[in-house]
C-alpha cells in the first residue's frame, strides 16, 4: 500500500497579472513533486496569455492541461475592460467545471483559484470534498483592505480614513475606485466574495516576510478578519525558463549591455495599463530632461491583439528623435525578469502591479511608483513604506490629471539622486533569496503543505 501521489489542480483568472502568478506556482509544485492539473478559461483575452500558457506546457509537458470553454458574456453591455468580461464570464461559467475536475486522475489533492472566483466555486469545491484554498494576486496589504472592507461597507459610509487594524491606515484616496463606486462591477466581486474567505481552507499569497512582515502577521494573528484561514506567504514568485522568449527582444539587451553598470532606469506600466497618448508624451519629455538612460516599454492598447501603430505614431517624429540620445523606446511584449537582472538596470519606474513589484524586490531594484488603477496605489504605499521606493501620490489615478513632463523629470531626478533607496532595495533581495532558499519561510510552507495533501490522501 502506497500513498496516493499529491495532484493539485490551478485555476487562474484574466489577464497577465492574474495568470503569471498561478503559472509560477505551477511550476514551484511541480518541483516538490506534485502533479498538477492547469485549468484553461478559453479563449484567453490577450496573444500575451496564450503564448505563456504554450511555453509553460512545452517546459512541464507532465502538466495535465484543462480547458474550460467559456459560456458568451451576458452582463453588463457597457462595460468595455476585456479583462472584466473575462472575470466576469469565468464566475457564470463555473457551473461547467464539475464533470471536468472530477475526470482527472489520480484524485485531487487540493485545488487553488483565483481570489475573485471564491462565491461561485464555493459550492464546487465542497462537493469535491478536498482542500480548497485561494490565490491572492496582489499584496497582503491589499488582501487585508479586500477581507475587511465589507466591514467598512456594510455601514453604508466610506470615511475618509480607512483603518486595516494591524496593517495600514489608509486616506480614501487610496483606496481602489471600484471599492468607492455603488454598484461597481468589480467592487461588488469583492463585496460578495470577501466575507466567504473564511470558508476557504487557506490563503496563497506571492509575499514574504522580508516585504510585509507586518499585514502577514495581522492576518494570520487574527487582526484583520476573525476566524480567516491560514494565510501562507509562499513568495517570492520569481520568473522560470518558460518564460523566455525568443530571439525578438536581442536588440534591447544588445542595447543595454553598451550601458555602463547601474546607469538604467526602466519604465513600464504593465499588461493591462494603456497610456493616453498626451500623457505618454510628457512621460517621453520627462525622461529625456532628467538627463538619465532608459530603456521605456511602451502600451498604447489594453489588450495586445490590438497594437498596430508604430512608435512615431503614438509619440511623435520629433520626441522619438529626442529620445535616440539616451534612451531606448520598445513597442512589445518583454521578458521583465531579464531587464531587471541586467547590471545595467537600477531604478525602475513601475504602475506597482504586484508581480512587478515582487520582481523588483527579487533583483533589488528601487522603484518610483505611479500607481495607475485597482490595487496599485496600495501596493506603492508597501514600497514606500518599506523604504525601497517612492511615489508621488498628488499624481492622483490613471488619467485624473496630466501630469507634466517636468514634474516626471523631476522625480526621476530624485529617485536617482537617493542612495538610500538602493541600499534598502538590497536588503530586500537578500531576504528574497532566504524567503525560498532551503529551510526559507516559502520552501518550508510548501513542503509542509504537501507533506499534509499526501497523508490526506487515499491509499492505494
Amino acid at each position: 500500500m502506497s500513498l496516493a501521489p499529491v495532484h493539485v489542480a490551478l485555476l487562474p483568472s484574466a489577464g497577465m497579472g492574474h495568470l503569471t502568478p498561478f503559472l509560477r506556482l505551477g511550476a514551484m509544485l511541480l518541483h516538490h513533486n506534485c502533479h498538477v492539473t492547469l485549468v484553461t478559461p478559453q479563449p484567453t483575452v490577450s496573444k500575451a496569455e496564450s503564448e505563456l500558457i504554450s511555453r509553460f506546457l512545452s517546459a512541464f509537458p507532465q502538466v495535465n492541461q484543462l480547458k474550460f470553454h467559456l459560456l458568451p458574456f451576458d452582463g453588463d453591455t457597457s462595460v468595455n475592460d476585456p479583462f472584466y468580461i473575462q472575470f466576469a464570464t469565468v464566475r457564470n461559467s463555473s457551473h461547467l467545471l464539475p464533470p471536468l475536475l472530477a475526470s482527472v486522475s489520480p484524485p485531487l489533492s487540493a485545488f487553488i483559484y483565483d481570489m475573485t472566483l471564491i462565491t461561485p466555486l464555493l459550492p464546487i469545491v465542497q462537493t469535491l470534498a478536498v482542500p480548497h484554498y485561494i490565490l491572492v494576486t496582489s499584496s497582503a496589504a491589499m488582501f487585508s483592505l479586500s477581507s475587511y472592507f465589507p466591514t467598512v461597507a456594510s455601514s453604508g459610509v466610506v470615511d475618509d480614513v480607512v483603518e486595516i487594524p494591524g496593517v495600514l491606515t489608509l486616506p480614501r484616496t487610496l483606496i481602489p475606485h471600484f471599492l468607492l463606486i455603488p454598484n461597481h462591477p468589480f467592487g461588488k466581486i469583492f463585496i460578495e466574495d470577501g466575507p466567504k474567505v473564511t470558508k476557504t481552507h487557506g490563503v496563497f499569497i506571492n509575499s514574504f516576510e522580508g516585504v510585509e512582515a507586518q499585514s502577514l502577521e495581522a492576518l494570520n494573528g487574527g487582526k484583520v478578519v476573525k476566524n480567516l484561514p491560514p494565510v501562507h506567504a509562499v513568495g517570492p514568485f520569481v520568473p522560470f525558463e518558460f518564460e523566455k522568449l525568443a530571439q525578438r527582444e536581442a536588440p534591447i539587451y544588445s542595447w543595454l549591455d553598451d550601458q555602463p553598470s547601474g546607469s538604467v532606469v526602466y519604465v513600464s506600466f504593465g499588461s493591462r495599463i494603456a497610456v493616453g497618448r498626451e500623457q505618454m508624451r510628457e512621460i517621453g519629455d520627462g525622461l529625456v530632461r532628467s538627463g538619465c538612460r532608459f530603456l521605456w516599454v511602451v502600451k498604447d492598447k489594453k489588450v495586445d491583439r490590438e497594437e498596430e501603430e508604430g512608435l512615431e505614431g503614438v509619440l511623435g517624429f520629433e520626441l522619438v528623435e529626442r529620445m535616440k540620445e539616451k534612451g531606448l523606446v520598445v513597442k512589445e511584449w518583454v521578458e521583465q525578469g531579464k531587464i531587471l537582472e541586467h547590471k545595467a538596470v537600477r531604478w525602475f519606474v513601475s504602475h506597482c502591479g504586484w508581480n512587478s513589484v515582487i520582481e523588483a524586490a527579487w533583483y533589488g531594484v528601487p522603484i518610483m511608483g505611479w500607481p495607475q488603477i485597482g490595487d496599485q496605489k496600495v501596493n506603492a504605499e508597501v514600497v514606500s513604506k518599506g523604504g525601497w521606493g517612492m511615489w508621488k501620490k498628488e499624481w492622483g489615478w490613471e488619467g485624473e490629471r496630466l501630469v507634466k513632463g517636468e514634474e516626471v523629470g523631476e522625480a526621476i531626478k530624485e529617485l536617482m539622486s537617493d542612495e538610500s533607496l538602493v541600499i534598502k532595495a538590497e536588503q530586500v533581495k537578500e531576504a528574497a533569496r532566504k524567503a525560498i532558499s532551503v529551510g526559507g519561510g516559502c520552501q518550508v510552507t510548501l513542503q509542509t503543505l504537501t507533506q499534509e495533501w499526501k497523508k490526506n490522501g487515499k491509499n492505494i
